[in-house]
């Protein structure tokens, strides 16, 4: 069940659509359409011989989310009309975020149209956003780490010595496979992130699931930015569709590094259930913290 929805116009200005309680906005919804899955086109291609048709491909398309909404007096109905007008602002961008009993969902969507029945009895509007992206994602990011902090104080405790460091607090401890299980309904691409703490050479990541890798090449590295990695570095490569890239921060200074991936290499993404991954190097194996970070996606409310 729905409980709120939060419309964030390009101000970062909010009105929040309270079901139950909507004399603290002013607007009732009275209604929503388009928060079930968007339609997909099913491209296919009819032959001579054949009964039917062959299938080609399939894409999702846009959504359009329309929001029929009633005025309440806050003071009066045409102030509370005139605010319509400040958080569905015409050809603006608008985040919308849905609140349900078990989750939030959000998306993002231009204002097409709001067209207000400014002589009816009962003033209400009717106001169309049309979403690009189709799907909702949420908010929050899942972080999955490859490495864990093992806790080594205890009490009670002594140090034999004045001089050498024998008390350790804590170690980490590093693991080249993780398990990602991912409970959404479309396949996201994500984000991994790789902190070198010393010499590593030529990377290599493997999704163990799909059979599928990607691999960095430390010599084209070091013919590209003078050096291989080394502490201090670190690798951001980005899977999302639409914003592919491989980063590497060294001492403040981003570098575009997307020709040292190997010529076989696959931009991975996740699939519903588990998701083992792996890495591994050729030398330095103890000198990488790895994590990766994604957003989980839904084809609808």
């Amino acid at each position: 069940m729905i409980k709120t929805i939060t419309v964030t116009n390009h101000l970062n200005e909010s009105v929040v659509l309270d079901l139950k309680s909507p004399e603290q906005s002013g607007f009732f919804v009275r209604g929503v359409e388009g928060l079930g899955p968007a339609k997909a086109t099913i491209n296919t291609t009819e032959s001579l011989s054949l009964d039917g048709s062959v299938y080609n491909s399939a894409r999702v398309g846009e959504r359009n989310i329309v929001f029929n909404l009633g005025f309440l007096e806050k003071p009066t109905i045409e102030e509370t009309r005139r605010e319509s007008y400040k958080f569905f602002p015409l050809k603006r961008q608008v985040v919308i975020d849905i609140e349900t009993d078990i989750r939030t969902y959000r998306t993002f969507g231009y204002v097409e149209s709001n067209e207000p029945n400014i002589f009816s009895k009962q003033e209400a509007c009717l106001i169309s956003v049309i979403c690009p992206n189709s799907y909702f994602y949420s908010l929050d990011y899942t972080v999955i780490n490859f490495s864990n902090l093992v806790s080594m104080f205890q009490f009670p405790f002594s140090n034999e010595s004045l001089t050498e460091k024998l008390i350790i607090f804590g170690n980490i401890s590093g693991e080249t496979q993780n398990n990602i299980i991912y409970q959404g309904d479309s396949n996201p691409g994500f984000i991994m992130y790789v902190h070198v703490t010393g010499l590593v050479e030529d990377l290599v990541i493997y999704n163990l699931t799909t059979g599928e890798e990607m691999s960095i090449s430390s010599d084209i590295l070091v013919a590209l930015t003078g050096e291989g990695l080394h502490s201090g570095d670190e690798i951001v490569i980005s899977t999302v569709k639409g914003d592919k890239s491989v980063i590497l921060i060294r001492d403040g200074e981003f570098i575009n590094i997307l020709n040292t991936l190997g010529e076989d290499s696959d931009w991975f993404s996740l699939e519903r259930g588990d998701n083992i991954f792996y890495y591994a190097v050729s030398s330095g194996p103890s000198n990488l913290q790895f994590r990766i970070e994604y957003q989980t996606i839904y084809e609808g409310i």
